[in-house]
């Protein structure tokens, strides 16, 4: 049976707004939405139906990394760009985005193929990513980039807090941004001793804040000194700031 593009049955037009309701965007538009859950395995297979969800999903890319380095911006003020980009590539990857893409159950939304269909096309990964990227592209095209904000901020914000834990932020970073929460300071870092034969060198470096010594760290570099005594800093003042009975900053 044929189904335009912009005349949807009236089945899959009580899906698309039950879909949009969840996600959180009311579409003017719902064929802008039905196209960003075609694949081109179905678009191939039903041409009369519409073109697939691959120029959806390419603007979808785009707005999203927009849209998360914004976030990013916000939430780690003291960052440099480096960090920066490798938090980016934390939370918009293709495992983060099928997971969010299972959360709003696109799978079952999803227009494929006999072949994909008979391959469990419904729970690939690769096709999940790229069908909620496809959704904020269809979602960019139907609201604008503010309706987009909206959306990745409600999927991504909750999940910043996890990327304390994570490798991309080394830990002078993470106490540059404490340091200046608490008391508007950057730490300062001190070498202290340099020893040991020119193959074996050992460091110990102090860091400071407001002339206050927070702690000291060692290692086989300068660098790897100042990371040590960085996260021992960093435990000590979380810490203080967690104890019993301490007013809020």
């Amino acid at each position: 049976m044929e189904r335009p593009d912009t005349d949807l049955l009236a089945g899959r037009e009580r899906e698309l707004r039950g879909l949009a309701r969840q996600l959180g965007h009311r579409f003017k538009n719902l064929a802008v939405l039905d196209q960003a859950l075609r694949h081109s395995s179905y678009a191939h297979e039903n041409p009369e139906t519409g073109p697939s969800n691959e120029r959806l999903e390419f603007l979808g890319d785009a707005v999203l990394a927009l849209t998360v380095s914004k976030l990013l911006l916000e939430a780690f003020p003291a960052s440099p760009e480096g960090d920066l980009s490798r938090a980016r590539a934390a939370l918009v990857n293709a495992r983060q985005l099928a997971s969010l893409a299972r959360q709003w159950r696109l799978g079952s939304y999803l227009l494929l193929g006999r072949g994909e269909e008979q391959q469990a096309g419904r729970d690939k990964p690769s096709l999940l990513a790229d069908a909620l990227e496809a959704v904020l592209g269809a979602c960019f095209l139907d609201g604008g980039l503010k309706a987009v904000a909206g959306l990745t901020r409600r999927w991504f914000a909750p999940l910043l807090a996890t990327l304390a834990g994570l490798p991309w932020q080394d830990f002078k970073t993470a106490l540059q941004e404490h340091a200046q929460a608490l008391c508007k300071a950057s730490p300062t870092y001190h070498l202290v001793l340099e020893s040991g034969p020119g193959h074996a060198r050992h460091f110990v470096v102090e860091v400071r804040l407001q002339d206050r010594a927070l702690a000291r760290g060692e290692g086989k570099s300068k660098k790897q000194a100042a990371q040590q005594a960085a996260r021992l800093a960093l435990e000590l003042l979380q810490g203080e700031r967690d104890l019993p009975g301490r007013e809020p900053s």
